[in-house]
């Protein structure tokens, strides 16, 4: 990474790289950060289990790559996510 990130983005890209239906593509169009930049930024930020497990997860995980979506999902989210209450 070559910018100095603030903490309240530090902490969207993470909750960003978490969730299952937010592209890799969504972080870098956003935050400028590339597939390898969120995982050096996870590596760092995260305790080595909670990383590891979150490698496991989005691993070969169609939803975190645009490319490997099915071409009628076009949303980084549940449409029930975010509603106003």
């Amino acid at each position: 990474m070559k910018h100095q990130i603030k903490d309240a983005d530090r902490s969207r890209i993470i909750e960003m790289a978490w969730e299952d239906r937010t592209p890799f593509e969504a972080i870098k169009s956003c935050y400028g950060l590339a597939e390898a930049d969120v995982i050096r930024l996870m590596r760092r930020e995260l305790k080595a289990g909670s990383f590891r497990l979150w490698r496991e997860r989005v691993s070969g995980r169609k939803s975190k790559h645009r490319k490997l979506r099915h071409p009628s999902i076009s949303r980084g989210y549940c449409p029930s996510q975010y509603k106003h209450r």
